[in-house]
């Protein structure tokens, strides 16, 4: 059968070129969206049928967060789509195709729902909306794709910036940071904006002005796609994506480079061992702009989790840095902590085995709201786009880590303290060391990328003071 003739069967309409790319990948893993109303359902469900149509016998898993939200975006929609093609059995949620194809509807919004994929097998799953899942319920469910047979075996997910996942995601599909068991050629992402959605525009011409009206850090996320923002996030600052701006670089992240003779160089550090624990160096220049150039952080494969590692191990490495590293040896580094780490309840202190490594502190000051503030003042931006903070990219956790921290639902203030804040806190207390006013701040002169105007593409300027 033709194309032509199936999607008339079918009453698919015709896919834009984003969809048709999505469509026609093969990746093992392949992300699709990355902003609102970029036909991202449409294109699931259209996938999952071509599959099933293609590979008689093969299963295919459709997912969704809730259960609501799957009958009101694709059971509703294939029931009709494919009266006369497929059976729904409504008990079991499974649409059932002539050559033994099988489409299952599932859904999964807490821990107790994985336990109904317990031993199950598909030969593709598709997770819609996956930025609203646990990272780790993501890979529970990725653990069913599996099969003795010829089937292809894929996971699609669309998704949009923001939720639970955002910076799972970003990780993988943005900044395309793996890890070793991760192969690259294995992982696409196809960029779908509100503007690639003609079918919407046509019959929604308003959409483009109800997301232009959002607060700033929705619209960037919803309208433009980008992913160095989030809701709620609590350095709403921090950019390590330049491109939205024409005449300067508002970026934090920078290239690695020598750092002069005549600078300061401090140690910021947090203790920890079940959780990571988190060092840096950073430099000061002469105008006291802040260079985050060096780090390092105790945490496995797994966010948020630490190497366990006793403090002597951890101080007689920090000193083996300082020795050997060419940006350290022969330093003066002044290094600052929590005043915690000098409790003696317990027997020795932490900074007491510290010093006996080599590596002294001096206590830091701990307040929380004050030393946030400092973050702020020095990352915001100025008229020309200079920042009084900035990090090498060579320092992963701070780029990794910073961006998904959440402001406290119950201290407006502060921030989420169940989230991954320990490079946040070795960083507050440096900051806290080198304080700095708060200026005035001229809003800078985004060229916002505008998805109607054509020809706008953003640039991308070398890093200089």
């Amino acid at each position: 059968m033709q194309s032509e003739e199936l999607g008339a069967l079918l009453h698919i309409d015709p896919p834009n070129p984003k969809q048709q790319q999505f469509l026609t990948a093969t990746q093992r893993h392949v992300a699709y969206g990355g902003a609102r109303g970029g036909g991202k359902s449409w294109a699931v469900r259209t996938k999952a049928v071509l599959l099933a149509l293609r590979w008689p016998g093969i299963k295919i898993l459709i997912l969704r967060r809730s259960y609501r939200e799957l009958m009101n975006n694709h059971v509703s929609f294939l029931r009709r789509q494919l009266h006369g093609i497929a059976v729904y059995h409504s008990t079991d949620k499974v649409f059932t195709f002539p050559g033994g194809s099988t489409i299952a509807m599932g859904y999964c919004a807490c821990d107790g729902d994985l336990d109904q994929y317990q031993g199950a097998e598909y030969d593709v799953i598709f997770i819609d909306e996956a930025g609203q899942l646990m990272p780790e319920w993501i890979e529970q469910l990725n653990a069913c794709v599996r099969g003795v047979n010829d089937f292809p075996k894929r996971a699609y997910y669309t998704l949009n910036p923001g939720g639970p996942a955002h910076g799972y995601f970003k990780r993988l599909f943005i900044d395309r940071q793996f890890r070793e068991a991760e192969r690259p050629e294995e992982y696409r992402f196809i960029q779908a904006l509100v503007t690639d959605n003609t079918a919407l525009l046509r019959s929604q011409p308003e959409y483009i002005a109800q997301l232009r009206t959002l607060p700033p850090h929705l619209r960037q996320m919803w309208l433009e796609g980008r992913w160095d923002v989030g809701a709620g996030q609590f350095f709403a600052e921090f950019r390590d994506d330049p491109a939205h701006y024409d005449d300067h670089l508002f970026t934090h992240v920078i290239e690695p480079f020598q750092i002069p003779a005549g600078w300061s160089v401090y140690r910021s550090y947090d203790f920890g061992y079940n959780k990571p624990f988190s060092c840096a160096w950073w430099a000061m220049d002469e105008d006291g702009v802040a260079y985050r150039f060096l780090e390092l952080y105790g945490c496995t494969e797994t966010p948020n989790e630490g190497v366990r590692w006793a403090p002597e191990r951890q101080f007689r490495e920090i000193g083996r840095i300082e020795r050997e590293h060419p940006w350290l040896r022969g330093r003066n580094i002044r290094g600052v902590a929590d005043p915690a780490i000098w409790d003696k309840s317990h027997g020795e202190s932490i900074a007491e085995t510290a010093g006996r490594c080599g590596v002294w502190f001096q206590k830091g000051d701990n307040q929380r709201i004050p030393g946030w503030m400092q973050m702020h003042y020095r990352m915001s931006f100025d008229g020309q786009g200079r920042a009084q903070l900035y990090v090498f990219k060579t320092c992963r956790a701070f780029i990794r880590t910073i961006p998904l921290l959440l402001y406290d639902s119950r201290r407006p203030e502060d921030l989420d303290t169940d989230l991954e804040d320990h490079v946040a806190d070795e960083s507050r207390y440096f900051c806290m060391m080198r304080p700095v006013a708060a200026r005035p701040i001229e809003a800078p002169k985004p060229r916002l990328f505008d998805p109607l105007a054509e020809g706008t593409v953003p640039r991308r300027n070398a890093f200089g003071r």
